[in-house]
């Protein structure tokens, strides 16, 4: 599966845009799964609820299933942070998995910048941001993609990955 990312400061519009992304991707024939970094202590599941019982009480995986959907919570229970690679084996076959966070792991990645929020570039210092997305004019010598045009920042990813799409 081929993986893409979005980096940028929190506030710059990252899930925004991945948000934006997935129906773009999906009507030129892709099919795309996301992956988020999140914080240390982010649940899923509510106190309360039969499945938050199941991992209080110590399982270590807990499956939830219906006619809409299934969700699979696994407690590390002490283990390391699992990485983006490990991660991306345990997802079903794609055609492309949108990465939000994960900034240090060498993936190609769109940088979201807003000048506004006063926060430095992420390229400078990352070799595998490819462009930049942005709601106002930045002097890189990487793209510059549009961050309120959602249609065009999916084109360059279809075509920095080379993913054949039934638009193409």
């Amino acid at each position: 599966m081929r993986i893409f990312g979005l980096a940028g400061w929190s506030g710059s519009g990252k899930t925004t845009l991945l948000v934006a992304l997935i129906p773009e991707l999906n009507a030129r024939g892709l099919r795309v799964s996301t992956i988020k970094h999140a914080h240390h202590e982010f649940d899923i599941d509510r106190p309360g609820k039969d499945s938050w019982r199941h991992r209080e009480a110590g399982a270590h995986e807990v499956m939830v299933g219906s006619a809409r959907r299934w969700a699979l919570m696994h407690e590390l229970r002490g283990a390391g942070e699992p990485t983006l690679d490990a991660l991306v084996a345990r997802m079903s076959a794609v055609d492309i998995v949108l990465i939000e966070g994960f900034k240090a792991h060498p993936h190609p990645k769109i940088e979201v910048h807003r000048p506004a929020l006063g926060k430095p570039l992420l390229y400078p210092d990352d070799p595998n941001v490819v462009a930049i997305a942005s709601d106002a004019a930045v002097a890189a010598p990487i793209p510059l993609l549009p961050l309120g045009n959602p249609g065009a920042v999916a084109a360059f990813i279809v075509d920095h990955l080379g993913v054949a799409t039934w638009r193409s």
